[in-house]
């Protein structure tokens, strides 16, 4: 987490309390704030002013994954306890300078987060949506899991989330395709070969032109990927790599771009009937 100078010195007034919207630390509590960091201080006779200190300090941390559990620290809403402010003021001002890099503090189950704002993900959208029935409700739930995690850096969990929505969506499509559709065994492929027929995606089909076989072709191949990424790198297995942001992102906005196809799909050549 890498913040702007800009940022650091807001965040350097909400450590201390001098914006007035935050819990007051004096010099000794900032040191004992800090060393829980990684410094060894003293307070003592010569000791800076205290925003001087903070500031200095912060931008020792900046960049690191101590930055981010000492802004979840100070913005706890226990911090808040007995001081007669609320969390959500201070929040608020370190969230408009946040933007600008990227991240936001989100107060949420009682605790400080802070979420990662950036890169483009595609949008999930299914006709379903607002549908109280137990599998749409749980499609909406594994495309928000997944944006979430992406956004709180939890890269493994957004993987099997990504997993877990393409799962459902073949599987809600075909029980409405299929009355007699078998068991769901776990083998993704194979599910997606079951709902391709059903929806007459077969890239073999004689009456198809050659481009667009090679497109139906292509999402054999991302689901296969997928499938074999899920199981490397997502948290439901033991993984053999840690994935990165841009893994994380490539395997979820394709899991939501097949996800949208087979949606379109299924509305439009339900609409024709």
């Amino acid at each position: 987490m890498k913040l702007a100078a800009r940022t650091i010195t807001a965040l350097g007034r909400i450590v201390t309390g001098d914006e007035m919207i935050s819990r007051y630390r004096s010099g000794p509590d900032l040191v004992r704030l800090f060393n829980d960091y990684g410094s060894d201080d003293v307070y003592g006779q010569g000791f800076p002013s205290r925003w001087q200190y903070a500031e200095e300090k912060l931008r020792e941390l900046n960049g690191t994954e101590a930055l981010v559990a000492l802004i979840c620290e100070v913005l706890d809403p226990r911090e808040f306890m007995g001081c007669d402010k609320e969390p959500e003021p201070a929040v608020d001002y370190l969230n408009k300078r946040l933007s600008y890099d990227g991240y936001e503090v989100v107060l949420e189950s009682g605790l400080a987060k802070i979420r990662n704002l950036k890169g483009v993900q595609v949008k999930a959208i299914h006709p379903f949506e607002g549908s109280k029935e137990h599998a749409h409700l749980f499609i909406d739930e594994q495309i928000k899991k997944s944006e979430k995690k992406i956004q709180e850096e939890d890269y493994d969990g957004a993987i099997t989330n990504a997993r877990s929505l393409l799962e459902a969506v073949l599987k809600e499509v075909e029980d409405k395709l299929d009355s007699e559709a078998p068991r769901y065994d776990g083998d993704l492929p194979k599910l997606y070969k079951r709902v391709q027929k059903l929806l007459n995606l077969d890239p073999n089909r004689p009456d198809i032109d050659q481009p667009l076989r090679q497109v139906l072709s292509g999402l054999v191949n991302i689901i296969q990927g997928l499938s074999g990424l899920s199981n490397k790198m997502g948290d439901r297995h033991a993984r053999s790599y840690r994935p990165s942001r841009h893994h994380a992102l490539l395997i979820c906005n394709a899991a939501k771009t097949v996800s949208n196809f087979i949606f379109d799909t299924y509305s439009y050549q339900h609409a024709k009937k």
